[in-house]
């Protein structure tokens, strides 16, 4: 025999777990299925184990999509002030960081268990260690599954189930799958806020570097930049800047990477030159810049071995162009096992801004990751769950 209910949604992770209690308010009888052992595992994970849950400076301009008005709706009707205000009505404590990213004071457990908590005052069932096998839909509109636990059948069906970052976590292809099963475009993905990898010759020249942090400005050929922390790891390059511009990095580009993006250096030169002109250029750049990358710098012939007073003028310009516009041509990327998020997905085309439904199956929604949505690094991501969640769980 098959259990009914209103809604059935698939993925217990953030956007799943908010669409699920904001349904389950309105009266719905609402089940989650989850193939984990636990709920919400890459919200534990997250910013350090604190959880980045929103940003202050929320923007419409801080999402990838290919229609870039499909997140106005949803993020307008359901806010980052929204999201605080149920953290604060359940006692949890937080703090901001730069670029208004907001963190949990204590663990990211207060946001999963904050979200149970929601999920359980309204009503919601969450069924873990559940496998689908099967999806259908039949004559009567409603949706029947076949999963490990029994047969299942729904009014409403919702796809949370994320993208392919964090395969360790159980990321799948799975909603993709649904998506084309039930006829809808699914546009392609590729590992979004990701560190680079060098090419082999670059890893060995700069091995050295490994831990190494320094803020830059780095930018893509299309002309994206991002001014925050670089950090050199074994692999390649990583840290805040690097993540950022890698969601709009292309295979064969290079980078341009300003090492000291609040100097002009020519200008400093020009100062020390003036108080110490017997001082070795090499000694003035260690005070500016890592002395390790200075001393690569110098390994690799691009800077002149002499005193201040001894630059020329094609000197000072061949300095500034080296360390503001330093290229650096990136192998590729770590990919989906460090990725922070997946880019492309679901076409947004093919869903309703308004209530996350497919407009080629009724009764189908998707939210979260899943769909061709990505935002920034800074607790962006965690506010589409959020908005996509809660806008769906208003009509499922």
């Amino acid at each position: 025999m098959s259990q009914s209910c209103d809604v059935i949604v698939i993925g217990a992770g953030a956007a799943g777990l908010m669409c699920a209690a904001s349904a389950g308010y309105r009266g719905r009888s609402v089940l989650v299925l989850d193939n984990a052992k636990k709920a919400g595992r890459k919200i534990l994970i997250s910013g350090g184990g604190r959880c980045n849950f929103t940003n202050n400076d929320l923007s419409t301009s801080a999402f990838i999509c290919s229609n870039p008005h499909f997140v106005k709706s949803a993020l307008s009707r359901y806010t980052a002030w929204n999201f605080i205000d149920l953290v604060e009505r359940h006692g949890v404590a937080y703090h901001e960081r730069e670029h208004g990213q907001l963190f949990c004071d204590d663990s990211a457990k207060d946001i999963v268990d904050m979200l149970h908590t929601e999920c359980d005052w309204a009503g919601v069932k969450i069924q873990l260690r559940t496998e689908i096998l099967s999806i259908e839909k039949a004559d009567d509109g409603r949706y029947h599954l076949q999963t490990s636990q029994g047969a299942l059948n729904c009014e409403s069906l919702v796809v949370a189930t994320g993208g392919l970052s964090m395969p360790k976590l159980g990321a799948t292809p799975y909603g993709y799958k649904v998506a084309e099963q039930f006829g809808l475009k699914v546009n392609a993905t590729k590992a979004g806020l990701v560190p680079f990898t060098l090419q082999q010759h670059d890893k060995d020249k700069y091995a050295d570097l490994s831990g190494v942090s320094l803020p830059v400005r780095i930018s893509t050929e299309s002309g994206v930049s991002f001014k925050e922390a670089l950090l050199f790891t074994h692999r390649g390059l990583s840290g805040p800047s690097v993540l950022q511009v890698s969601s709009y990095w292309n295979p064969g580009e290079a980078v341009s990477i300003n090492l000291l993006p609040d100097t002009e250096i020519t200008e400093t030169l020009a100062a020390m030159t003036e108080s110490s002109p017997n001082q070795a250029l090499k000694t003035a750049l260690a005070r500016v810049l890592p002395k390790r990358l200075v001393e690569i710098f110098y390994a690799d012939e691009l800077l002149p071995e002499c005193t201040l007073k001894q630059l020329q003028h094609k000197d000072l310009n061949d300095i500034s162009t080296l360390l503001h516009n330093w290229q650096v041509k990136p192998n590729g990327t770590e990919g989906y096992r460090t990725a922070e998020v997946t880019l492309g997905g679901v076409d947004t085309n093919e869903l309703s801004s308004k209530t996350m439904e497919a407009k080629k199956a009724p009764g189908l929604y998707f939210i979260g990751e899943v769909m061709d949505v990505s935002g920034w690094l800074g607790g962006y991501n965690f506010q589409w769950a959020w908005s996509s969640g809660w806008s769906c769980g208003q009509f499922v």
